[in-house]
């Protein structure tokens, strides 16, 4: 007869257990946060994603009364940032500003990589997309995309292109499969420094986002030809897309999304996505960073989990259509 009593114990008990464990974490993601809080950015310091990161990490840390972070640590493609905050502790105090260099593109442009875009991640919001343009030295006799192709044809071989990020990879080779051209890719940790070798000659074109290289377009350094979404921009209305200059349907997006490592208790999540769509909807921080060429949103965590799967099978197709073989 004492056995059910010994159940009835056992399972109060396990009960007792589970509600302080949940408690314990309501507690936890009520006091968040407690310290500084570290996003970590893929590429280097004046990278688009470096920039758009640093201006949304200020009114960030003053909603949540604490010191934002933000650690540049470029290389494989994002995939050491991602690899890193993948491997943190899920506490909130990591995070990712992702693009789609290593939560799209790099499980198809790299044969190993030590993280798993979906499964490692706890998504939290979206924070918007860039504008790609293809830019190059001025010396390069070409001042638009049909010019460059007919000047590539008539020279295979001779011209190069600087890729800082893999959307400068998909849009380089997709280029060379449409138009059936000859250009040596040139592969850089970061977009910045790509840059300023086209900037010196050193290569001859590069595919950048507006954030960083709109500078360099405005002061005459480097010549814009087009731009590699469907629609143009408000910033540049001159300069016509690729889909206009007669790459029917060519169309390369980037876009940024913050992630935690998975794991990452819910309310925490929710904290922080509730945060972040508050600042990125301020109109003021809108209109701040839409002059530098990044168009800012916000999304739930379930549609960036979504928009991340999409991306995958979007871009696995792009990489197989241009032909590029994984390194």
């Amino acid at each position: 007869m004492r056995l059910p009593h010994l159940v009835i114990a056992l399972v109060s008990g396990a009960l007792a257990l589970g509600l302080a464990t949940l408690s314990g974490e309501a507690a936890a993601a009520e006091a968040y946060p407690s310290r500084p809080i570290t996003i970590v950015v893929p590429f280097g310091a004046g990278s688009g994603t470096d920039i758009v990161t640093r201006v949304i990490a200020q009114p960030l840390g003053i909603a949540l009364n604490q010191n934002i972070v933000v650690d540049d640590r470029p290389g494989a493609n994002g995939g050491i940032a991602a690899t890193y905050v993948a491997k943190a502790p899920p506490d909130g105090y990591t995070l990712l500003m992702s693009t789609n260099s290593p939560h799209s593109s790099n499980p198809f442009l790299l044969k190993n990589i030590a993280y798993d875009p979906v499964k490692d991640f706890a998504p939290i919001t979206r924070i918007g997309s860039f504008t790609n343009i293809l830019v190059v030295n001025p010396a390069v006799p070409v001042k638009t995309i049909p010019e460059l192709i007919a000047y590539a044809k008539a020279n295979p071989g001779k011209l190069t292109y600087a890729s800082g990020n893999t959307s400068g990879i998909l849009a380089g080779e997709t280029l060379k499969h449409w138009a059936g051209i000859d250009i040596l890719q040139i592969p850089y940790k970061s977009v910045p420094p790509a840059l300023n070798d086209v900037i010196a000659g050193r290569v001859s074109m590069g595919f950048t986002d507006l954030t960083p290289g709109l500078p360099h377009v405005s002061s005459g350094a480097l010549r814009a030809l087009g731009i590699t979404r469907l629609r143009r921009s408000v910033l540049l209305p001159g300069l016509p897309t690729f889909d206009e200059s007669g790459l029917k349907d060519f169309e390369v997006e980037s876009w940024a999304g913050l992630f935690a490592p998975a794991g990452t208790p819910a309310e925490i999540v929710a904290r922080l996505n509730r945060e972040i769509r508050k600042i990125v909807e301020n109109p003021q921080i809108k209109a701040q960073i839409a002059q530098i060429g990044f168009e800012v949103f916000g999304s739930t965590p379930e549609e960036l989990a979504e928009f991340v799967k999409d991306q995958l099978v979007r871009t696995s197709r792009m990489v197989k259509e241009a032909g590029i073989e994984p390194e």
